[in-house]
């Protein structure tokens, strides 16, 4: 990063930070380019590292991605806000972020599943009480991204 004067290093705001976000943007790379989608999300620590969870269709080019590359980066922000100056490059922007990138799978088990689903509803909702039917759990992919690159930034 090359702004270290703006880095979040403490583990409890990165959290925080993440608790903010609403959307995350997955990115991968594929023969022509990169293909950006934004995604609802959930986030869980396991063994101190974060673990990203999504949702959606079976089929796709984002899963065919997962399937062919196994690797993705996210970026999540939040707290945008213009700050206006007397000179247009005196403009800034307020905001705190997060971009990270590591291997990316579908979820196999329905007992991954439904944490995975159970996270995502979590950070959508703010409740953890959520159940899922076996029926939906069989139909939706879940993908499963572990964070080996993570990296938090704010300007306030």
């Amino acid at each position: 990063m090359r702004r270290q004067d703006r880095a979040v290093t403490d583990p409890e705001k990165i959290q925080a930070v993440i608790d903010a976000c609403e959307v995350c943007r997955l990115g991968f790379q594929d023969g022509r380019g990169v293909y950006v989608v934004p995604v609802n999300f959930g986030h869980v620590m396991e063994d101190g590292r974060h673990v990203f969870y999504f949702h959606g269709a079976a089929e796709g080019r984002k899963v065919d991605l997962v399937r062919r590359n196994g690797w993705a980066g996210i970026e999540l922000d939040t707290g945008y806000r213009l700050q206006g100056a007397e000179a247009a490059c005196g403009y800034t922007a307020a905001f705190q972020s997060v971009i990270g990138e590591g291997p990316i799978r579908v979820v196999e088990t329905a007992e991954e599943k439904r944490r995975g689903l159970a996270a995502i509803m979590r950070q959508s909702t703010g409740r953890g009480d959520w159940t899922f039917p076996d029926g939906a759990v069989d139909a939706v992919c879940v993908l499963r991204l572990e964070a080996e690159e993570l990296s938090c930034k704010e300007h306030l």
